[in-house]
């Protein structure tokens, strides 16, 4: 079930908002089994094989969750259990993930015949399980209490909001807040609003990005202009950001109607003037995670070798990579982010307080070729296209279908580029927020990007997720 689809806004988050409120408002016990049930359900509606994936999962960590706190004392045990307890999670995103992957790399390198399993990924799978994990060190950490009910660590786990593309949510941030958290009418107001702006960046603007990206991209090299590959990498640049900041923008605001907040995913990365400070900004979540969970417990930037450093930002962005998918393109795509940010570190590029148009234009340009790699089949298809990018084959310096394409989504294009940067969220710092005039437009505002939401989505248009696929 898409939060950008007809039956989630009309039926389902109706529904729930309304019982969590009246039927189950008096007992938070019920409150946060309710809210587990219809997550569940949530996922099934999609996954309903799957949704056992996801039970085990939880309850396993449970499991672990206990052990780990009743093996405090003892941190050869307590040690033990946190690596059964890596092998465990890691073990189930390899094999719906990675097996078949693995499998067909081994029987090109070594010639051998294997027969190759078709194996369907769970959704979310990478989301939850980096949550599952989370539980565990945290509580082996003292970052939070152990929770002695299964049904707590599923709610964590698998909250409706963020489990099928995050915010990738740490334990130690919503801890209090599963028992403890406190609802208000501000903030179910303040939720909507931050779903509705979250709902308008995904169907009226990524949604028309990816038309014109996914027809450049689909397009052969012989018929690719350099325009077109130019405008395909531009609004694929665009769709991705508002696909997957408008889906965290969505899952905050729905937390934060039941009470819970979760922490910023994307803070403006595409105003960035090093690669360092663009994974500052985009998917904070993730990049934090691997900063707290692999990079800082290997010893990150505090080893006196620099080639260990190196070694430690290499194994992370492999992984930052990998995580994203099972391909080459993927992996080449963390290790071009490794290359980059190892070179800015070496000569101290993200600390030049001159030059910041030049050291922009690099940023983006390298964060456009690296989306390129990115959304690209192959490795072999993605060096054609950017060669197409800067020397024109047979298809020309620019040809009709880029010519139309600019004309007919100018507009998204122009909104695209000024709402990648911080210029709403100033407008909105500096208006009267006080006066009845402001909040009436505000509210006016919000009515328009619903109504012109759903009339996208009554007339069908085209609405997939990217973050989905990992």
């Amino acid at each position: 079930m898409l939060f950008s689809s007809l039956v989630f806004m009309t039926c389902f988050l109706p529904a729930v908002l309304f019982l969590y409120y009246t039927v189950f408002r008096f007992n938070r016990i019920v409150q946060n089994v309710f809210l587990l049930i219809v997550s569940l359900g949530f996922y099934a509606w999609g996954e309903p094989k799957f949704v056992f994936v996801l039970i085990g999962s939880f309850l396993m960590n449970w499991g672990f969750g206990l052990l780990v706190a009743k093996y405090k004392t003892e941190p050869l045990r307590a040690k033990i259990t946190i690596a059964i307890m890596l092998i465990f999670n890691i073990s189930i995103i390899f094999v719906f993930k990675y097996l078949m992957f693995t499998m067909k790399n081994i029987k090109q390198l070594f010639d051998v015949n294997l027969d190759i399993p078709t194996i369907l990924l769970p959704i979310g799978i990478s989301f939850f399980t980096f949550q599952a994990i989370s539980y565990v060190i945290d509580i082996y950490r003292g970052h939070g209490e152990v929770q002695r009910n299964p049904l707590n660590v599923g709610l964590y786990i698998a909250f409706f909001p963020q489990l099928v593309a995050g915010p990738i949510v740490r334990y130690e941030t919503i801890a209090d807040q599963i028992m403890d958290r406190k609802e208000s009418f501000e903030d179910v107001s303040q939720g909507v609003c931050r779903f509705l702006v979250g709902l308008a960046k995904k169907v009226l603007l990524a949604n028309n990005f990816a038309l014109v990206a996914d027809k450049a991209f689909n397009m052969g090299s012989d018929e690719l202009s350099m325009g077109m590959a130019w405008l395909g990498a531009i609004c694929y640049t665009l769709q991705i950001y508002y696909d997957f900041s408008g889906y965290s923008d969505m899952a905050i605001g729905l937390g934060r109607m039941f009470g819970f907040k979760f922490p910023e995913n994307f803070n403006y990365p595409y105003i960035s003037k090093s690669t360092t400070e663009f994974w500052r900004r985009w998917h904070i979540s993730l990049g934090s995670w691997f900063r707290d969970y692999v990079y800082i417990p290997m010893g990150g930037s505090r080893v006196k070798s620099t080639g260990r450093i190196y070694f430690n930002l290499f194994v992370v962005w492999s992984l930052t990579g990998l995580w994203h998918g099972a391909n080459w393109t993927f992996i080449c795509w963390g290790l071009l982010y490794f290359v980059s940010l190892s070179i800015e570190k070496t000569f101290g590029i993200d600390k030049i307080q001159h030059h910041r148009v030049f050291l922009h234009l690099y940023t983006m340009l390298l964060v456009i070729l690296g989306w390129v790699l990115f959304r690209s089949e192959n490795i072999t298809d993605a060096f054609i296209y950017m060669k197409t990018m800067f020397i024109p084959g047979t298809g020309g310096i620019i040809d009709p279908n880029a010519i139309v394409c600019t004309s007919e989504y100018l507009v998204f294009l122009i909104f695209g580029i000024i709402f990648s940067t911080p210029i709403a969220k100033e407008i909105k710092r500096r208006r009267i927020a006080k006066t009845k005039l402001s909040k009436a437009l505000y509210v006016i505002v919000m009515i328009g990007l619903f109504l012109a939401c759903i009339s996208y989505l009554v007339k069908g248009a085209y609405n997939p997720f990217i973050y989905f696929n990992f």
